[in-house]
This record gives structure tokens, C-alpha cells and sequence, in this order.
């Protein structure tokens, strides 16, 4: 380490945020540009490089932390950069987007502020953009093996990135116009700016991994023909398939899903609209579902100059420490957690009737009410407690003429028809079933990511994209090097 005793002596320092009144007038990214590598040598030296690093351990593409922070402290940004990608192929997605369960994990975090590992990783990885230290690694010879990866988010990019390298012909096929997945529509720019992903992108092409985009398999090409065309397929088309609200009056017109909305917002950032046909602009916005999602969808609302906004969660409101007695250390606490979208929403008062960032926590919905033309007018909550009981006289009204469902997905959407055609084997909660070696039922067919293993971080996406790789190419040649960080039945670190 840097400084033995820099976890001693300097506090930690986040990456600071643009001024609220600022940034909500734009969809640039939150932090201030360019504030970050001139505290990060400093931050990165408070980490104490552990005998037992079990940041390694809370982060499932297994991240030599310590070594990389070591490496940033003493200005080695090549060998940083080597080091962070050795593990991760998208280090500056998984800085911008993971909530961090390494810093969880951090032992600085037992009685102090964690190593701003996140910060460090994302400062890492615009370093190597900026020093051409993450130049296109080609294969030197193929295989002669061809794969195809079915969806182009983290999971399905980093499974063609590892196969194309290992020297297998590989075409990603995406249903959507432009690859990048939920990372495209789904991400708003204030949370990844998308020049972001369009480096890595031209990286992969370089590299010759195959794009194609606006093809539904299933439907645009069946799945069988698919499967007949290439010696391996690789199904990461994430889990799409988003749960519903069954209460009174979810028919009214003005209800949508969060996945119906936000992609409309990201569209207005790449220019395809003018103005999203969902727009919040002077509506009362009900936000239900508390997770990030939904925070997605409040950052959001706010920049379209919403009314108000308003964001229900059912579970109560969590404390700013840990419960060591639920929750110990290393694990990943449910905390207090101030996202920008919350500090923006705070900022601005905009939700009256809510706490000082827009949450209602403890909050269940009962019925929707309409106006005579059927669209809806307003809300009607409860109050619950710690087992989602109503608690007596406590129903409220909100006042709701856009209501955004953010609460979550189940699995992967089957009305493309690739699961039913494949006639592969689902798991009783919904996501398509596969052994040890990632393999489905169907031979020569493999499953990764929140497809298979269900709604999940970022973090997990990545490494499901490279461990998948690894077992494709075993199944291929008979043997491989790719690293695979995790195994399908592997889960965080929990009580």
C-alpha cells in the first residue's frame, strides 16, 4: 500500500456532484467533470491491502482491489489498468452503475467509512480510455467454431467479448435498434452518459465480434434455424418480463411500466424523439416501487419538469448504520442511501406530501381513481407494517395523472417465442434452468445472466457473461482458459 497509515489520516472523499439546480437542466452525468482524479490517489491510498481482502470476496467478478488501489496510489496507471481488466471487461459501466457491494465488503467498513472503491475503479477506467491503455485485443488465430449470443447487455457483451478473443467467430443478435440492452434504454444518461458504451462497442468490433441489431429470434429468425446455424448459442436476454400491480383501477389510461417510460426518455437523449409521448412535463407524477428503478424514474421525471413526484416504498424506512445483528459485516446492508435522483428531488421539494426526498416509505397502494374519460387522477395509499399489514386510518390520497410501476421482473419475457421454440426447461420462479456448466437442456445451448439466474446487479451480469464464455469454449475444444468467476448456483454473501 501506498501509505500505511493513509486510512488513519484522510477522511474519505467522494466524487462530488454538480449543483442540483444545475444538472437537473440537463441529462449530462451527475458528477463534476474532471473532480475525481485529483482526490483519488489519496483515496485509493486508504486501503489497507488486507491479509483477508473480502472486497474481493463481496465482488462476484472477483476484482484484485487492493492491488489496483496500490497501483493508483503510486500514479502506475498502465499496470492499474491491467490489473482492473484482468477481472472485468467493463469497468467503466460497473463504476458508473454497481452500488458497490465491495465497499460493503471493505474491512476499513467494520468501523469506518469504506475505501471509495467504486470511485477508484471508474477514475481507473477513464484513465485507460484517455491513455489508450485499452487498445483491441484480436485473437491471433480462430477456431473455426462459431457462437451466437442472444442479447447485447453486460451479460451477453462480455460472454462475445471473452469468445471472440479466445478466437470463436461470434454475432450478437439484439431485438432492439441499438446494442447495449437495458444499458441503453433502460440507464438514463445522467447515470451513463452512452459514448460510454459505444467505446466498447467499437472496441468489440475491432476485435471482430459481429453485431446484429433489430432481429428478434424467435420471430425474425426461429429459433431452431438459430440454433442449426452456429455450434453454440448463448441465451443473455435478461429478465424483461416486469411484475405487475393487480389492484383496483390499473386499467386506467396514465399507469405505466417503468420499462415503458424510461426507454422513451433515453430516446429523446439519442435523438430519435423530440419530446417523449410519456413526458412528465407538468403532471403529478406517483412513482411505485423503491429499488433503482424507481429512482431511475424520479431522476427522470424531474429533469422533464414534473409537477410533482412522488415515490412509494413498501418497506419501512432503513436506518444510516448497519444492523450487525441482520445484517453483519461483510454482507450488503439495507441502509439509508441518498441517491442523486433523491438529492435532486429533495432539493427541489418535489414531492409536498412525502419525506425530504420524495420517498413515502411504508407505503402500499390500494386502488386507483380516474376521471370520467378514464385516465388516471389519483392514488390511494396505506400505511403497512413490518409484515406489509394496512395499519388502521391511515389511507391517503395522492394526486396522480402519471403512475410509473418500478417493481421489478421475474424472468425472461417468452413472447418472442425463443423459449417456447427451443422447448427449454424453466425454473418454477420463471427463469430458464441450466446445470453446473450453464448448459440448458437443449444441447449446445447455454444460459447466462438475469435470464437465467434472475433479476441481479450489474456486477453479477458481467461476471455470468464471463464464466458462461469459459463453459462454452470447454464445450467447444474440450478444454479453456477463460476465467469464470462464479458458478451458476452461486449467490451474494448473506446471513
Amino acid at each position: 500500500m501506498g501509505d500505511p497509515k493513509g486510512f488513519m489520516t484522510t477522511p474519505r472523499e467522494d466524487w462530488p456532484r454538480r449543483p442540483v439546480e444545475e444538472r437537473v437542466r440537463d441529462w449530462n452525468e451527475v458528477y463534476v467533470p474532471g473532480a475525481l482524479l485529483p482526490i483519488i490517489n489519496k483515496q485509493a491510498d486508504r486501503c489497507m491491502d488486507c491479509g483477508i481482502p473480502f472486497c474481493h470476496e463481496a465482488c462476484p467478478l472477483g476484482n484484485l482491489i487492493p492491488e489496483w488501489n496500490d497501483l493508483v496510489s503510486r500514479d502506475d496507471w498502465r499496470a492499474a489498468s491491467d490489473r482492473l481488466h484482468a477481472t472485468n471487461n467493463f469497468p467503466e459501466f460497473t463504476g458508473r452503475l454497481c452500488p458497490a457491494p465491495c465497499e460493503a465488503g471493505c474491512v476499513l467498513a467494520i468501523n469506518q467509512p469504506a475505501v471509495t472503491i467504486k470511485n477508484v475503479e471508474c477514475a481507473i477506467a477513464d484513465r485507460a480510455w484517455e491513455e489508450g491503455f485499452a487498445p483491441p485485443r484480436p485473437p491471433e488465430r480462430l477456431s473455426g467454431r462459431t457462437v451466437a449470443v442472444i442479447g447485447s447487455g453486460p451479460t451477453g457483451l462480455a460472454a462475445a467479448q471473452q469468445l471472440t478473443r479466445a478466437g470463436h467467430t461470434v454475432a450478437v443478435y439484439e431485438k432492439d435498434d441499438r446494442l447495449g440492452g437495458l444499458m441503453r434504454y433502460g440507464i438514463p444518461e445522467f447515470k451513463m452518459e452512452k459514448h460510454h458504451l459505444e467505446r466498447r462497442l467499437e472496441q468489440m468490433r475491432a476485435e471482430g465480434t459481429k453485431f446484429r441489431t433489430s432481429t428478434v429470434i424467435g420471430r425474425d429468425i426461429g429459433a431452431a434455424e438459430l440454433r442449426a446455424r452456429y455450434d453454440a448459442v448463448v441465451i443473455a436476454t435478461g429478465a424483461t418480463a416486469w411484475r405487475e400491480l393487480p389492484v383496483p383501477g390499473r386499467e386506467l389510461a396514465g399507469i405505466h411500466q417503468a420499462m415503458e417510460y424510461l426507454p422513451l426518455a433515453n430516446r429523446v437523449c439519442e435523438g430519435d424523439l423530440e419530446v417523449s409521448p410519456l413526458s412528465a412535463v407538468g403532471k403529478h407524477v406517483v412513482i411505485v416501487g423503491g429499488g433503482d428503478t424507481g429512482a431511475d424514474c424520479l431522476g427522470t421525471t424531474v429533469r422533464e419538469r414534473a409537477a410533482s413526484v412522488t415515490q412509494l416504498d413498501i418497506y419501512a424506512q432503513p436506518g444510516a448504520e448497519r444492523d450487525e445483528d441482520a445484517e453483519p459485516w461483510p454482507t450488503y446492508p439495507k441502509i439509508y442511501r441518498l441517491s442523486a435522483a433523491h438529492e435532486e428531488a429533495g432539493a427541489l421539494r418535489t414531492a409536498p406530501a412525502a419525506d425530504a426526498d420524495a420517498r413515502l416509505f411504508a407505503a402500499s397502494t390500494l386502488r386507483f381513481t380516474g376521471d370520467a374519460d378514464g385516465h388516471v387522477r389519483s392514488l390511494h395509499l396505506v400505511e403497512v407494517d413490518a409484515q406489509r399489514r394496512p395499519v388502521p386510518g391511515t389511507e391517503r390520497v395522492l394526486p396522480a395523472d402519471l403512475v410509473l410501476l418500478a417493481l421489478g421482473f421475474s424472468g425472461p419475457d417468452r413472447e418472442d417465442g425463443l423459449i417456447d421454440q427451443l422447448e427449454l426447461e424453466m425454473e418454477p420462479r420463471g427463469t430458464i434452468a441450466r446445470d453446473a456448466g450453464f448448459a440448458t437442456n437443449v444441447p449446445g445451448v447455454f444460459a447466462a445472466g438475469d435470464a437465467a439466474r434472475g433479476q441481479s446487479l450489474i456486477v453479477w451480469a458481467i461476471a455470468e457473461g464471463r464464466a458462461v464464455a469459459a463453459a462454452v469454449d470447454r464445450h467447444l475444444t474440450g478444454s479453456s482458459r477463460l476465467p469464470a468467476p462464479i458458478g451458476p448456483y452461486d449467490r451474494p454473501m448473506r446471513v
